[in-house]
């Protein structure tokens, strides 16, 4: 088949982009609590409760305009889908940086979620640009980009928090639209019109897109993978500035820091390790070496009373990072060129799936065990749910690495 030849810098801007996307997402973590408590007027346990709302609201959109997005870009090029996408991410930040009520947060995080295709559309790209074989490592250095965005966002967001916690919501949207306009002068287009298909709506309904797999039964298997695994791994992002503040008494500044510190060890990985473990190992077992690292951090979490031991832990913490682009490299090799950008929405629906699960489970366990008048006080416990998923997954990995090397042999 046609191979697409793109340079290096396509590849680059790409990369750029979802570094730029990742520092917006960072700016805004650490002072998101602050701002529910602010506009809601109530307590950390209640105010993760309405986090875990607002990343409900974005993940359900994500889930349904996924699949639509990505056909789309099967359709009319992966650039325009790109571009959109970034300039009603920066509305969104401005949004939140005015919203005097949560229904104007919500708001903002609907529209958000609606035209939030950046990294499926990214991913695709990439699946474009990249031979056979190679996907897994070009999709690690999309998680080395989003690595090292959180290494500049959450401790820039940490510092501009202390100057009041609507600045950071004011830089990440300045961010993103410098971006798009970036995209608009300079971004090419990566899918040839001979290598697009027509648009059908019955592939953009999520459900039917999820549906499709049953076609593609080995890659079925690994999105459950991915699905436990993300509503395991979402425990980060879904209560860590609540936890922490309850746990530790962290800063926003200290807060930022450990993001950062994340990041700098998640690039790293990404960047480095990452590329030497697919070639010693291969895909499968570095997944399941990363699942591993997943729960044995969720394991020693749960029962940490210092703040500095558990920024020592970050570091070893980001090795699950290598678990996404593995499987991801995995599924990406076992479908045809244009069909690149379906499973790539397929991906950010069950993607989305768990992020919708999980900020809710977590939020609430850990307002349940966070609560003034809990009855038993343990705000560690959505780490013990994390670390039951993960596990489920790594089980189900196995078994279905067993399952096709006996079929392979027979």
């Amino acid at each position: 088949m046609e191979k697409v030849q793109k340079s290096k810098a396509s590849i680059l801007f790409i990369i750029f982009t979802v570094t730029l996307d990742a520092m917006g997402i960072g700016l805004i973590m650490p002072v998101v609590p602050d701002l529910i408590r602010e506009i809601q007027g109530t307590n950390l346990s209640n105010a993760a409760f309405w986090g875990g709302l607002l990343s409900f609201s974005y993940a359900s959109m994500q889930f349904l305009f996924g699949p639509l997005l990505g056909n789309l870009s099967d359709r009319y090029g992966r650039r325009p889908i790109l571009i959109t996408s970034l300039f009603f991410m920066g509305i969104d930040y401005l949004l939140m940086a005015i919203a005097p009520t949560i229904f104007l947060l919500f708001l903002a995080r609907i529209v958000s979620g609606i035209t939030g295709a950046t990294f499926a559309t990214a991913n695709a790209f990439l699946a474009d640009t990249s031979e056979r074989g190679d996907r897994s490592r070009n999709f690690g250095l999309v998680g080395a980009a989003f690595g090292v965005g959180f290494v500049i966002g959450p401790a820039i967001g940490g510092l501009l928090g202390e100057y009041g916690i609507r600045v950071p919501f004011l830089v990440a949207g300045g961010l993103a639209l410098l971006n798009a306009l970036f995209g608009l002068l300079v971004l090419p287009e990566t899918l040839p019109k001979s290598k697009r298909r027509p648009f059908e709506m019955k592939r953009a309904n999520p459900f039917s897109a999820i549906a499709r797999l049953r076609h593609f039964p080995e890659i079925g298997g690994l999105m459950l993978i991915v699905l436990l695994y993300v509503i395991a791994n979402q425990v980060y992002p879904s209560i860590w500035a609540y936890f922490t503040i309850e746990r530790f008494e962290w800063s926003l500044r200290t807060i930022g820091l450990s993001l950062a510190v994340y990041g700098v060890s998640a690039a790293f990985i990404q960047i480095f390790v990452l590329k030497r473990m697919l070639e010693k190992f291969g895909e499968e077992k570095t997944a399941a070496f990363g699942i591993i690292i997943g729960i044995a951090t969720f394991c020693t979490i749960m029962f940490l009373t210092g703040g500095k031991t558990m920024l020592l832990m970050m570091p070893i913490a980001a090795l699950g990072e290598m678990v996404g682009p593995s499987l991801q490299g995995m599924m990406a090799d076992r479908v045809n060129d244009d069909e690149q950008g379906e499973l790539q929405g397929i991906f950010t629906s069950v993607i989305s799936i768990g992020t919708i699960i999980s900020p809710l489970l977590m939020t609430n366990v850990f307002k349940i065990y966070s609560a003034p008048d809990a009855a038993v006080y343990f705000p560690a416990a959505p780490f013990a749910i994390s670390a039951i998923l993960a596990t489920a997954a790594l089980c189900l990995l196995l078994y279905t690495s067993a399952s096709r090397r006996a079929t392979s042999d027979r």
